[in-house]
């Protein structure tokens, strides 16, 4: 029986070779990514720098990629629809129109007699302006749910594992976050709170990818007790490097319809998640691991020195 194999089963690759290159690489993206957060900077949607909020209720059930057409050629800029409630209710987001309520009104407006003039019946139940006061507490809520996470997982993998794997995981989280910042500021993608989301889904999958690593590192270590902590390593990604490259596969290939075929509902979402998913994985192998043997090679000379020494006074008379 055929069976495809994008990894063999046994590979001996020499990884933490080009451990330097790897981090080298990384520090220089997630540099270029703050640069590229200041200019060209990041193109901050709806939710994160203000606009119109519109429920309404149509005579039937809506056609989400006719109303994205309809409304859209209102040239009221960005337009975001989302299912509220049953299939006729549809909340719409318009970006912020200059600065006055008159224009907010009058951009209302426009969309109020568009859809009533379409849909006879359409019932437009409420209409608020999301200020800036609004926009800012969203973005602050976003931000601050990243750092929780972040802090969560440290703790986690600290109380799971040793402080080296927490240090690392962490560090390596950061420039993760920090590529995919780059990322939407080079594509300009609405950065919103969908796109927190991606943020916030790639942080579990890449610690997710780090944790069956670190397993295996813990587990060759009480196996392999003489082995130089470079071996080990190597030894332990080459193990689960199969596991790795199956599930980030599998995901990518999942998340490519909804990127390029979802429309603009998902989009945002969907194309953070493939460029996450790379840099998720890759950094486990190529970030991830070589600071763990940066920062616990020394600390595991000296664990095991003492355990040597604790011995021997043991089996003194």
């Amino acid at each position: 029986m055929f069976r495809l194999r994008l990894v063999p089963e046994k590979t001996n690759i020499k990884f933490m070779k080009g451990r330097f290159a790897g981090l080298a690489v990384s520090a220089f993206l997630s540099i270029a990514s703050i640069f590229l957060f200041f200019y060209p900077g990041l193109n901050y949607g709806i939710d994160f720098k203000g606009g119109i909020l519109m429920e309404v209720r149509l005579p039937q059930a809506a056609d989400f990629g006719a109303l994205r057409g309809q409304i859209g050629g209102l040239n009221l800029g960005e337009v975001a629809l989302q299912e509220f409630g049953s299939s006729r209710d549809v909340l719409i987001r318009l970006e912020r129109q200059g600065t006055s309520d008159e224009a907010q009104n009058a951009a209302a407006q426009k969309v109020r007699s568009e859809l009533t003039s379409t849909y006879p019946g359409t019932e437009v139940r409420r209409v608020e302006v999301v200020g800036g006061k609004v926009s800012a507490e969203l973005f602050q809520s976003g931000l601050l749910a990243v750092f929780l996470a972040l802090g969560g997982i440290a703790i986690y993998i600290w109380f799971r594992f040793e402080w080296m794997f927490a240090l690392a995981a962490l560090v390596t989280l950061l420039l993760d976050i920090t590529k995919m910042i780059g990322f939407f500021a080079v594509t300009q993608l609405p950065f919103g709170l969908t796109a927190v989301a991606a943020i916030l889904t790639i942080i579990g999958y890449s610690i997710n990818d780090k944790v069956v690593v670190y397993d295996r590192m813990r587990e060759n270590l009480r196996k392999y007790k003489s082995m130089p902590l470079r071996e080990l390593i190597d030894l332990s990604i080459n193990e689960t490097l199969s596991r790795t490259i199956f599930t980030s596969m599998t995901t990518f290939l999942a998340m490519i319809p909804l990127a390029f075929m979802g429309g603009e509902a998902v989009e945002v979402f969907a194309m953070g998640m493939l460029f996450g998913i790379v840099i998720g994985t890759s950094s486990s192998i190529f970030i991830a691991a070589p600071l763990v043997l940066l920062t616990g090679e020394k600390w595991l000379r000296q664990k095991k020195a003492a355990e040597a020494a604790e011995k021997a006074a043991a089996q003194r008379p």
